[in-house]
């Protein structure tokens, strides 16, 4: 009976918010104001006064356009529109229920849309390896990505965090702030095939994180691997059926300053529990794309990663500007990943102009190769098929390493609006030679309501 009150306790919390952003919204004298952390404003003071009771509704818009300038496998030039909604609250329980040192989350995510990715720049039988677009994906659908509970013991020593949420959430965590997939957001999660889960999809978790000092953190995490939670209609499932095993990740963090300047540095392994197939062995260890056996399979899947993030300079004494230099490098199982290792290197200037101080300007250069068995294995399998032409739509594209490089300007036109165009150019899209490098052309809307 207990948790049946609480429950109801917190739709009727909930509810009072919503109710509360309907009427302040119409009169709220701030909607739109520049100096705003957020577009439909304070809610007349309300939205203030909701934080400060424990409340804090959450609201986002990320928007991106994608057109093929140049080259990529079909040169026929168009544009393509892929978006995303966010609705949420954070909850301090402390101030809510007087439940000392703990949060809780509820997040629901919306994506539409279409990506130049897949059959322009990319050859259909391949695709890219990464995305011009790194908010398409996951299908059109509303998901529950958050569903959590968080409480911190011993003097915020321990902090243990449960329900349902992705991995790079608490795990090899990176911002999101370029356009192309290869530089946004958790790495691992792009490379690591079939296991990791990034944002929006949710599964049921545990993450225990021990603080031990005030710059280094150690942290575990166990991940219901559930392939049936990326389909189609099963974005509020939260049964265990269809679970394959379990995601076990491990990670050091390290926070330090360097001559006063804040840096972090990640470096972290994963095992995943769930059976993988081999990439190129059968059940005999023959070649199965020659023998036509079922793939061998193996116990568990592992890799590892290194982040490090680090600002290097302030500009003119002001910390909040400078330039910030960021890399990324992940490492797969060659048994039975598809990609075996990945890097990437950022450097973004924050504050470039007097006049435009909270104006950012961003490069980048990532390298994802292929592993050598999914190489071979396609060339085996084009020799048993007898296709040697890539014009043959039997061909199965070989593929080797894919380049993204990404150049873009965020433009901070108010707080809660940031408008970032950019331009990618993409070298063997999807690792295979045969199709023309791209030049895409993009933009990225970010919005807080």
């Amino acid at each position: 009976m207990k948790k049946k009150h609480v429950n109801a306790r917190l739709i009727c919390q909930v509810s009072a918010a919503a109710a509360l952003v309907l009427a302040g919204n119409a009169m709220a004298a701030d909607a739109f104001s520049s100096d705003s952390k957020w577009m439909t404003g304070d809610w007349g003071g309300e939205r203030t006064k909701l934080i400060e009771q424990g409340i804090d509704i959450k609201a986002d818009y990320v928007g991106e356009a994608g057109g093929n300038l140049h080259g990529g496998y079909n040169d026929d030039k168009t544009a393509r529109y892929a978006d995303q909604f966010g609705l949420g609250v954070a909850l301090d329980l402390q101030k809510l229920w007087g439940w000392d040192n703990t949060q809780a989350k509820i997040q629901l995510t919306n994506r539409n849309g279409y990506n130049i990715s897949n059959d322009r720049v990319g050859d259909p039988r391949a695709g890219t390896l990464s995305s011009s677009q790194e908010v398409y994906g996951r299908g059109h659908m509303v998901r529950l990505t958050q569903l959590w509970i968080q409480h911190q013991f011993f003097d915020n020593k321990l902090d243990v965090k449960a329900g349902y949420f992705g991995e790079g959430e608490d795990f090899n965590t990176f911002p999101c702030d370029f356009q192309n997939l290869a530089f946004c957001g958790s790495q691992v999660g792009n490379w690591a095939t079939n296991i990791w889960y990034n944002w929006p999809v949710s599964q049921a978790a545990i993450r225990v994180k021990y603080n031990i000092n005030d710059e280094l953190y150690a942290q575990i995490g166990a991940y219901n691997q559930n392939p049936s939670q990326l389909e189609h209609g099963n974005g509020f499932k939260l049964s265990g059926s269809g679970t394959k095993g379990t995601v076990l990740p491990v990670e050091l963090v390290w926070s330090p300053k360097v001559n006063s300047l804040p840096g972090e540095y990640r470096v972290g392994y994963y095992k995943s529990t769930a059976d993988a197939d081999d990439v190129r062995e059968d059940v005999n260890g023959f070649d199965a794309a020659t023998t036509g056996d079922a793939y061998k399979t193996h116990s568990s899947k592992h890799g590892y990663w290194f982040v490090a993030q680090q600002q290097l300079t302030s500009h003119n004494g002001d910390a909040s500007r400078g330039l910030n230099i960021a890399a990324n490098a992940t490492f797969h199982d060659k048994d039975t990943n598809f990609i075996d290792n990945y890097q990437s290197v950022m450097f973004v200037y924050k504050g470039p102009f007097d006049a435009r101080p909270k104006d950012d300007v961003g490069i980048g250069a990532a390298r994802i190769h292929v592993n050598d068995d999914v190489k071979k294995n396609a060339e085996l399998l084009n020799a048993s098929n007898g296709v040697s032409d890539y014009d043959n739509p039997v061909f199965s594209p070989v593929r080797e390493t894919e380049y993204n490089y990404e150049i873009n300007y965020g433009f901070h036109v108010t707080n809660w609006l940031t408008v970032r165009p950019n331009l990618q150019y993409i070298t063997h899209p999807g690792g295979v030679d045969q199709v023309d490098n791209a030049l895409v052309a993009g933009l990225k809307i970010q919005s807080t309501f």
